[in-house]
């Protein structure tokens, strides 16, 4: 996000809706595409996200960036699956270890904390879920469940940065303020989730101790 700051020059908002609306009926689905290409590799959707909010307003902008966002998420989903494990591992680089073993032990928690903590790219979570065998019916929801605060909270900016105002700030924070109980209350069911479970020799132990005292 630094560097997007510092890097990155978006055009003033009324250009930017100029540019879509050349489009007429057809700008959503432009933008939905071109989000859904950004979220399909590593470059950051922060910046689409804020876009959405800065052409469309808030409600319109988060259900758009939502689509968007989401149809790249599961296309890079599936084409995890295709290239396989091992070339995906690569892709992954450092943090190879650390995502094999957090969705292989608790999937829908750790899918839903890492898509919520501001910051954290979407992509490592995209094609480690594909590649490690998480099912549809573990990432579609969390995914979803996640996507929507989220990516609502950074459309609330955009939507702020168009039309400063009072309202608008106020639903800056309370989106914000969505996210961050959201990322607390996912976070300590995904260590619960990740605690390890007693096996039956930790049982038996126990028992024979038990019953020597």
């Amino acid at each position: 996000m630094v560097w997007v700051a510092f890097n990155v020059d978006l055009p003033p908002a009324d250009q930017l809706q100029a540019s879509i609306a050349e489009f007429g009926w057809a700008g959503w689905l432009v933008f939905i595409a071109l989000y859904a290409i950004v979220a399909l590799t590593p470059i950051p959707v922060t910046i689409m996200a804020v876009t959405g909010g800065l052409l469309f307003g808030l409600a319109i902008g988060s259900v758009l960036s939502i689509i968007g966002v989401f149809l790249g998420s599961w296309g890079a989903y599936w084409l995890a699956r295709g290239l396989g494990k091992r070339t995906v591992k690569r892709l992954l680089g450092r943090y190879r270890s650390r995502v094999e073993g957090q969705l292989s032990s608790a999937g829908f928690e750790a899918v839903t904390t890492l898509r919520l903590l501001p910051g954290l790219p979407y992509w490592p979570v995209n094609y480690g879920s594909g590649a490690f065998g998480l099912s549809t019916a573990v990432y579609v929801p969390a995914s979803l469940l996640a996507m929507t605060p989220g990516q609502t909270s950074l459309v609330a900016v955009g939507n702020f940065i168009a039309e400063p105002g009072v309202i608008a700030g106020i639903w800056v924070l309370i989106a914000w303020a969505v996210v961050l109980v959201l990322t607390v209350v996912f976070y300590l069911r995904w260590r619960r989730a990740w605690k390890p479970k007693p096996s039956d020799d930790d049982h038996q132990d126990t028992d024979d101790g038990e019953e020597r005292r």
